[in-house]
């Protein structure tokens, strides 16, 4: 075995971008969509809130995932902050750990007027799709928000340079 002073599976050529967002940290969210077996989630950790009248919800959103496929059916969707404990359950939306059964067998979900509610999640905003728009290699999704509830945030689930950081 031969030990390196690099990380063994480093990118040549890193993307600088990617690197860059990295660093910028964010809360994790997990956006849900759908009923029944018609559902869809995924870990959105680029998002941005826009206060007004009405309030918006903006995140940038992988244009190939079931999400972006399920989203403009529906056209509503519940966006819940994720906290600690969700690591494993925010790696199984993400589609970066297994989920035996389904993503959405990995924890309980009440179903709310804008789809599937993590019933864990104490701070969720129930959302109305406005517009999708490609931009760069994401979809620039716009929703106003329509419910807000706000809950404890003891232990937020925040990503940065590729790790969840534990709280402080």
């Amino acid at each position: 075995m031969t030990i390196h002073a690099e990380h063994p599976f480093l990118d040549p050529e890193p993307d600088p971008v990617r690197r860059l967002r990295g660093r910028l940290g964010g809360a994790v969210t997990l956006w849900t969509t759908g009923d029944g077996t018609d559902r869809a989630g995924l870990t959105v950790s680029s998002i941005m809130l826009a206060n007004g009248d009405p309030a918006r919800v903006l995140a940038l959103v992988d244009p190939d995932s079931d999400l972006a496929d399920l989203l403009p059916r529906t056209g509503v969707a519940v966006v819940q902050l994720l906290a600690w404990a969700d690591r494993d359950l925010a790696e199984g939306f993400a589609g970066t750990a297994p989920a035996p059964g389904g993503r959405f067998r990995q924890a309980e979900f009440d179903q709310t007027p804008w789809g599937p509610h993590l019933s864990s999640a104490g701070t969720w905003v129930g959302v109305r799709l406005e517009s999708s728009t490609d931009v760069g290699w994401s979809s620039l999704v716009t929703c106003v928000i329509e419910d807000i509830t706000i809950g404890p945030d003891d232990t937020p689930l925040v990503h940065r340079r590729g790790r969840y950081q534990p709280p402080a």
